[in-house]
């Protein structure tokens, strides 16, 4: 049986998907043991592709947990997308998503003697910044 942890991967993985399709780009998960890349896009001409990790929080926390590569997981075509899923009784669910360039994520990750982590804060900017993938087709509606 999947942990948690798993399922909130899992579906972040799964959220980001559909959105960056929604948006009109060719993405394909990878196998989940894959190191490095959930997800592989191109966009559909093909004359773009990038590799995406995604990391999801389903808590209160103000973080997101990093891999311990990802301060040397860096280049231009490796993008992180950070997916927030705030649930709540009275509205049903809220997703944030941060996407934030891979050496962004190297200089912003601190390690609090645990494990390396970056900070809501420290990415707010980058809230849906979809255009790091070029430009998308337009979303309806």
């Amino acid at each position: 049986m999947a942990s948690k942890s798993q399922m909130t991967g899992m579906l972040g993985v799964y959220l980001a998907a559909a959105e960056l399709t929604r948006r009109g780009f060719i993405v394909s998960p990878t196998s989940r043991s894959a190191a490095g890349a959930d997800l592989l896009l191109t966009d559909s001409d093909c004359q773009k592709a990038f590799s995406i990790q995604v990391k999801s929080d389903q808590t209160k926390s103000n973080f997101f947990l990093l891999g311990s590569r990802s301060r040397t997981a860096v280049s231009r075509s490796h993008v992180y997308i950070f997916v927030k899923v705030k649930r709540t009784k009275a509205l049903g669910d809220s997703v944030s998503f941060y996407i934030v360039p891979s050496r962004k994520v190297a200089e912003l990750a601190w390690h609090d003697g645990k494990f390396p982590n970056i900070r809501i804060d420290a990415i707010s900017k980058y809230e849906n910044r979809w255009s790091i993938f070029g430009a998308p087709d337009p979303v309806d509606g």
